[in-house]
């Protein structure tokens, strides 16, 4: 019985490798974040190696990418990054998100959430673990662009308007 069970997981595993997900590469930058924002070579650096493989169009992807269920879980959760957040997309977002994002960005980051564990998890993209400094960086570029949203947009344009309850 073992044996039978064996082989029906082997054979499972075996036949999921032909399943592939689509791949985040289509690198579409029309409206990157740094078309309409000062992004210094030190943070695209920084965005490029912790950020924009969930947070971009365009992954690079790691070997086991290649390994199902791996491949699907990877796919799903480049998915759940860039509907958080896209700097391939962020200045086609009304204002008042696109000051609310630079806002989170700044919370993530500073309380550790950003990068995801997962993401370094066993010394994976080790290059990912931000130092202080970067951190640092990072967060006073963001801050930086909300100052020039700030003195260049009303500031009820910058707020996000609360929905309506249905009643």
């Amino acid at each position: 019985m073992k044996n039978k069970i064996l082989l029906g997981i082997v054979i499972v595993l075996g036949l999921i490798q032909f399943i592939r997900p689509e791949r985040n590469l289509s690198d579409d930058q029309t409206y990157s974040i740094s078309t309409k924002y000062a992004v210094t070579d030190e943070v695209n650096g920084i965005l490029r190696v912790a950020c924009n493989d969930c947070h971009s169009n365009k992954t690079e992807y790691p070997w086991y990418a290649n390994i199902q269920p791996v491949a699907s879980w990877l796919a799903h959760h480049v998915e759940e990054g860039k509907d958080e957040l896209n700097f391939s997309t962020f200045t086609k977002l009304p204002i008042a998100v696109q000051n609310h994002k630079l806002k989170e960005t700044i919370e993530q980051v500073e309380e550790g959430e950003m990068p995801l564990p997962s993401y370094t998890y066993l010394g994976l993209h080790k290059e990912a673990n931000l130092t202080e400094d970067q951190k640092k960086v990072l967060i006073d570029w963001a801050k930086a662009q909300m100052d020039t949203l700030k003195a260049n947009y009303p500031a009820d344009s910058l707020v996000l308007k609360r929905r309506k309850k249905a009643e």
